[in-house]
C-alpha cells in the first residue's frame, strides 16, 4: 500500500493551476482598464477636432403659409363694462365696494355701527349660476366675507313685490361693530341676475316692507352692462312704483301708498289690567 512518503511532490503540484487562474484574471482586469482609458482619450480628441454644426435656418411665416399681420392694424376688441350700480335716492351717496369676483358688484350705504342711520348693503351677481344657495346661507356668507358680521338670530320670512319681481325676505339680527335687526333679501325673478343683501333701519328697528321695496325701486345702472343684466334692469324700469318717494325711501317711516306685500308681524295681545 502506497503512502505519502512514496509520492512526496503530489500535494504542492495541485495548487499550481489556482495561481495561474489568479494571474490570468489580473491580466484581464488591467487590460480592461487600459482599454477604457484609451476610449476616453479617443472620444475627447474626436470631439475637439469635430467642426461645429451649422445653426438651423429660421422658420418664417412665409414658409408656413401664414401671412404676417402687424399688431397695430388689428381692430381692438370692444371693452366690456359691467355697469355701475346707483341708488336714485337723496341723502348720503352710495359707495361701490371692492369686488369679490368678476361677476359681482357690491353697493353699500350708511355705517352699520352708526345705529342712528340706515345701513344698506346689496350685491348684484351677473349671470348667476343655478342652483343658488338659500337666503340664510347667502346672508351668512355675505355678512362674513365683507363687513365681518355674523348672523346670530333669524325671525320671520316673507315675500314682497318689487320692480325686479318677487323678493324673499328674512328678518335677521346681525352682530359685529354693534348689533342691529335687519331684513335680508334676495330676488327670485330677476334671472340671470341676482340681487341680495340686507337693509337695517335706524334705532335698532327692522325696516318696513315698503321701505325695502322703494329702496330696490331706486336701484339702477348708470352704464350699459352685459346684454342679460341690461335687459333685467330695462324691464324693471318699466315697473317702477310712482308712489315711492325717493327722499323718504330709506327713512324709518312708512311712505304713503302700498308697495309689495309681506306677512304682517304678529303683535302680542295687550295685557288686561289686573285689579287687586
Amino acid at each position: 500500500m502506497a503512502t505519502d512518503e512514496t509520492f512526496p511532490d503530489l500535494a504542492p503540484a495541485a495548487a499550481a493551476p489556482r495561481r495561474w487562474r489568479l494571474v490570468a484574471f489580473a491580466g484581464r482586469a488591467v487590460g480592461a482598464v487600459l482599454t477604457i482609458g484609451a476610449l476616453c482619450v479617443l472620444s475627447r480628441e474626436t470631439a475637439r477636432t469635430r467642426p461645429p454644426e451649422p445653426a438651423p435656418a429660421p422658420v418664417t411665416t412665409t414658409d408656413l403659409g401664414i401671412a404676417f399681420v402687424p399688431a397695430m392694424t388689428l381692430a381692438p376688441r370692444p371693452a366690456v363694462t359691467a355697469g355701475r350700480l346707483r341708488l336714485d335716492l337723496a341723502g348720503e351717496a352710495a359707495r361701490i365696494e371692492p369686488r369679490h369676483g368678476p361677476q359681482e358688484q357690491t353697493l353699500g350705504r350708511g355705517d352699520f355701527a352708526a345705529i342712528e342711520e340706515t345701513h344698506l348693503r346689496l350685491t348684484l351677481t351677473r349671470d348667476a349660476p343655478e342652483p343658488q344657495p338659500g337666503l340664510f346661507v347667502t346672508l351668512a356668507r355675505r355678512a362674513a366675507e365683507g363687513p365681518n358680521l355674523s348672523v346670530i338670530r333669524t325671525g320671520q320670512r316673507g315675500r314682497i313685490a318689487t320692480k325686479f319681481g318677487a323678493v324673499e325676505t328674512l328678518e335677521a339680527t346681525l352682530s359685529g361693530a354693534g348689533r342691529r335687526i335687519c331684513t335680508g333679501f334676495v330676488t327670485l325673478e330677476a334671472q340671470p341676475a341676482r340681487i341680495d343683501g340686507w337693509l337695517c333701519a335706524p334705532l335698532g328697528q327692522p325696516p318696513e316692507p315698503r321701505t325695502l321695496a322703494c329702496t330696490l325701486d331706486a336701484l339702477t345702472l348708470d352704464a350699459r352692462a352685459d346684454p342679460a343684466t341690461s335687459a333685467v334692469f330695462a324691464d324693471a324700469e318699466g315697473r317702477r312704483d310712482a308712489n315711492c318717494d325717493p327722499i323718504r325711501a330709506l327713512s324709518s317711516g312708512e311712505p304713503e301708498g302700498r308697495t309689495g306685500s309681506i306677512v304682517p308681524r304678529r303683535t302680542p295681545p295687550a295685557r288686561k289690567p289686573q285689579h287687586p
